[in-house]
C-alpha cells in the first residue's frame, strides 16, 4: 500500500524512481478509506534528505499513510530553501487543533548542548506535551529520543568519551515484543552521536521498558509501558552513504574523526560502505506502524485520551 504525500514534494520523484509506491493527494481523494495520519517533526538541518529517508521506510508497508511535515518556528533553518518550508511544512499553531495516529520526532545535531540551551527547546516541550492528548503513538529518534526521555521521564543524557559512529550489533532484550517480531537474534543499526542514556536509569523507571541494547552502542530501543512512546537511539532510516558523507564532512573540516566502525568494507573508506541494516530497519518501522499505531489507534481520532 502507498504513502500519501503532496504531489510536488521532492521525495516523490526519488521514491518513485526506486519503485516505491507513492500515492498523490489527487488519487487518494478518490479512495473510500481512512489512511493513518502521521506527523513528522523534522529537526534535522538537511530536511529533504531526512524526509526522503523516513518516507522510504514508511512507504514500504501494507498501510496507507497520510503524512504532514512539521517544523519549529523558534529556529531558523539555514540548509533548506524557504520556499520548500513554506510549501510543505506546517507550524505547531497550524496543526495543534488536530489529532494524529502517529508522530515521528527526528534527531538533531545539538547533542553537545544542554536541553535548555537549545533555542527551540521550549517549543519542543510544548509539542511533546501536546502529543500526550493529540497523538496515539510517538516515535522518537536519536537526540529526539533523548529529549523525549528527559521531558517525559526526567532521564538525562550523558556525554560519551568520543563520538559514537558506525554500524553496531544489537540484541533484543524483550523477544516477545511485537516491535521486534520477525527479527534475527542479532541485527545491525547505524549510530552517529556524542551522547547516550543509561540502561540503569531506564530499568529503574517502572513506566519504561528496555527493548534492545548493544554491547558497544548501549541502549538502543525503549518504549513506554503503555505503548504510546518509543525511543530509538540509532538511525535505522540512514541511507547507505549517510555515515560516509558525515565522515568526509568531518575530515574536510579538519576534525580528524575516527573511521566509522564496522561500516566500510574491511574498515577502508576507499572501499565504500557495506549495508547490513536495511532489512531490519524496514521491519522496525513496519512493526511500529502495524502493531502500535494501526492495530490500536481509535478510528475516530477525537477519541484520543491523555497519556501519562
Amino acid at each position: 500500500m502507498p504513502i500519501k504525500i503532496a504531489d510536488s514534494l521532492p521525495a516523490r520523484s526519488i521514491l518513485e524512481g526506486e519503485n516505491i509506491f507513492v500515492m498523490t493527494e489527487y488519487r487518494a481523494m478518490h479512495q473510500d478509506i481512512r489512511p493513518l495520519k502521521l506527523l513528522i517533526l523534522n529537526l534535522m538541518p538537511t530536511k529533504i534528505v531526512t524526509e526522503t529517508q523516513l518516507l522510504r521506510k514508511l512507504a514500504n508497508t501494507p498501510l496507507q499513510i497520510e503524512v504532514e511535515l512539521l517544523r519549529t518556528i523558534s529556529h531558523e533553518a539555514k540548509n533548506v530553501d524557504e520556499d520548500h518550508l513554506s510549501s510543505f511544512y506546517r507550524t505547531f499553531d497550524e496543526i495543534k487543533h488536530r489529532h494524529y495516529d502517529g508522530m515521528i520526532i527526528t534527531g538533531a545535531p545539538v547533542e553537545k548542548l544542554e536541553f535548555k540551551d537549545v533555542d527551540y527547546w521550549p517549543e519542543l516541550c510544548r509539542i511533546m506535551e501536546w502529543s500526550k492528548t493529540n497523538v496515539h503513538c510517538t516515535f522518537h529518534i536519536c537526540w529526539g529520543a533523548q529529549a523525549g526521555l528527559y521531558y517525559h521521564y526526567g532521564i538525562d543524557k550523558f556525554d560519551l568519551p568520543k563520538k559514537l559512529s558506525g554500524v553496531y550489533k544489537h540484541t533484543v532484550e524483550k523477544k516477545q515484543s511485537p516491535f521486534f517480531r520477525g527479527f534475527d537474534d542479532e541485527f545491525y543499526i547505524p549510530h552517529s552521536r556524542y551522547t547516550g542514556v543509561s540502561a540503569e536509569d531506564i530499568l529503574a523507571n517502572p513506566e519504561l521498558e528496555l527493548l534492545s541494547t548493544s554491547d558497544k552502542a548501549g541502549v538502543f530501543a525503549v518504549k513506554s509501558e503503555n505503548n504510546r512512546r518509543f525511543f530509538i537511539m540509532g538511525h535505522p532510516e540512514y541511507d547507505p552513504d549517510t555515515l560516509q558523507l558525515e565522515y568526509e564532512r568531518d575530515v574536510n573540516k579538519g576534525i580528524n574523526p575516527d573511521v566509522p566502525e564496522n561500516y566500510f568494507v574491511d574498515d577502508d573508506p576507499a572501499k565504500g560502505p557495506l549495508v547490513k541494516w536495511r532489512a531490519h530497519a524496514q521491519l522496525l518501522y513496519s512493526n511500529w506502524l502495524n502493531y502500535y499505531v494501526y492495530q490500536t489507534t481509535p478510528y475516530d481520532l477525537d477519541e484520543l485520551t491523555e497519556t501519562k
